[in-house]
């Protein structure tokens, strides 16, 4: 079966078609970071996660956060469940972490601006 998907990886936005009869073989792209996202993408495509939580004593009721690498797709409400629940007090710094190892994962959760 052949499935075609747009490259994300770089500007370019290649058009690229995957065989996936064929050992995932990949067509149409123009760099080599395409092949190893289409077959990340079709065989275990992750995502980054991004949300706000709760911020005691900030100049906003909310702060954002995100995932500091990409979690399963199967995963991500489960993310959403954990982020939640969060709560932090001011003041933090964009970069820190608010939950380690979110599910197992290896991958934190971490504020994304300074409040």
């Amino acid at each position: 079966m052949i499935i075609e998907l747009i490259c994300i990886v770089c500007p370019i936005g290649c058009r690229m078609e995957v065989d996936t009869e064929r050992d995932y073989r990949v067509k149409g792209n123009q760099c080599e970071r395409g092949p190893i996202y289409a077959r990340e993408e079709l065989t275990a495509p992750k995502r980054v996660v991004t949300s706000t939580i709760r911020i005691i004593g900030g100049i906003h009721k909310r702060i954002p956060v995100k995932t500091n690498g990409a979690i399963p797709k199967e995963l991500i409400f489960k993310c959403m469940e954990e982020i939640n629940k969060l709560e932090v007090k001011s003041p933090v710094k964009m970069g820190d972490v608010v939950l380690e190892d979110v599910l197992g994962t290896g991958v934190d959760i971490v504020v994304t601006r300074d409040m």
